[in-house]
């Protein structure tokens, strides 16, 4: 039995979709350092390189748009999300290493291209006025699957002493049934404007990205680098690294949809400079911190600026032509990724000598990017993208 007419929305498949993603991914993200170990006596050496697996599928991300010449994007979306939980179910079966380096690539390609096209279709589906707050819901959503996942996780692990393999099983067998259910309960939905199935890169788009590129750094140095700050400096333990977690998660929980209304309201260029100017503060913060407990506080703070990059999409909606979106979201992904692929094991080399040096690399990152977000007009628009020079349109690549 599937869903009653009146949902049967664009809107409310966008938020299912952003709630049963994080319900799959969180329990592979939650595991996989304990199990590649306990099971499959993982060091250091393979895990980098698991994890360096898992974001080539990211770094690839402008390849989805080639696939929209042999299935539609709604379609991609789903299929996308069933391999997901195909590759999250099979993890527990194969604990070897190259066992996990496999299973790890096909949940990466289909987390990966559904957040490519995910993002693609919220972008063309939400109207340009509601994208701000409706991204917020999303990362509401997604936080609520993720709170779902980690309070699971702990009862399994604490209460129950369920095995991985049963978990990985339960959880990625939810997702399939999820999807099928998804597939079943909503039809195709038409889109206004057909979109390109080539790769496009605009010479009007070079300010979003560049802020796309150092937001995927920044992301990094909060990914890899803060949390290992917190164990490494103040020997957190892994249920208080798990706890912090949870905190930053509920927060998204009730405040990524209010951000997001406030993003609608002020504008991406103030938004945005919110954002900077307070991770300017907290990176120069990590550098210099001296206590555990304030330590942790940055950690929350830095995550809170997270739903503050909301802006950086609007600001692309507002620019885009309509028949853009998909190549460019694709394109968007795979800049992101780059700083995934080179920074960590640069930056892990500056912190064998000073730790310290990194977070400020990061403020110097925050610093550059204020300064460019300060070039977003009031009303970006397609010909209004810059507020210091009229933008040349045409395509620097395209084929």
């Amino acid at each position: 039995m599937g869903l009653p007419k009146r949902y049967q929305t664009p809107f409310v498949l966008l938020l299912l979709m952003a709630f049963l993603m994080p319900l799959v991914f969180s329990t592979w993200m939650a595991l996989i350092n304990n199990f590649s170990q306990e099971a499959a006596a993982f060091t250091g050496k393979e895990i980098g390189i698991l994890q360096s697996l898992r974001e080539i599928p990211g770094f690839l991300a402008f390849t989805a748009v080639w696939l929209l010449l042999v299935i539609r994007e709604q379609r991609l979306a789903v299929l996308s999300l069933l391999i997901l939980s195909i590759g999250v179910l099979l993890t527990g079966y194969f604990p070897s290493i190259l066992g996990l380096y496999i299973t790890t690539v096909v949940m990466s390609v289909g987390f990966h291209y559904f957040e490519t096209i995910h993002q693609s279709l919220i972008l063309q589906w939400v109207p340009k006025k509601e994208a701000p707050h409706f991204l917020g819901r999303a990362l509401s959503v997604k936080a609520a699957g993720s709170i779902i996942v980690f309070g699971s996780l702990w009862v399994m692990l604490e209460y129950f002493n369920i095995s991985y393999v049963t978990i990985y099983t339960l959880f990625g067998g939810l997702g399939i049934l999820c999807v099928a259910f998804i597939a079943m309960s909503f039809p195709q939905f038409s889109q206004k404007t057909t979109q390109h199935k080539h790769l496009v890169l605009r010479k009007r788009y070079w300010l979003f990205y560049v802020l796309t590129f150092l937001s995927g750094a920044r992301r990094q140095i909060f990914v890899v680098f803060a949390g290992f700050l917190l164990v490494e400096k103040f020997d957190y333990s892994a249920s208080a690294i798990a706890l912090l977690f949870l905190a930053n998660y509920v927060f998204n929980l009730f405040f990524a949809a209010k951000i997001g209304k406030l993003i609608g309201v002020i504008g991406e260029r103030r938004a945005l400079t919110i954002e900077y100017i307070g991770l300017i503060v907290v990176f120069v913060s990590y550098g210099l911190v001296e206590n555990s407990t304030i330590a942790g506080a940055l950690y929350i703070v830095d995550h809170f600026f997270f739903a503050f990059a909301i802006a950086i999409k609007t600001y692309f909606q507002k620019i885009a032509g309509d028949g853009d979106i998909a190549s460019t979201a694709g394109v968007s992904f795979t800049i992101n990724h780059i700083a995934a692929v080179v920074l960590p094991a640069l930056l892990g080399f500056i912190w064998l000598n000073d730790a310290s040096l990194v977070f400020y690399i990061g403020a110097a990152i925050a610093v550059l990017s204020l300064i460019l977000s300060q070039l977003i007009p009031d009303d970006p628009s397609i010909g209004g993208e810059i507020r210091s020079h009229s933008p040349i349109h045409q395509p620097l690549l395209k084929h």
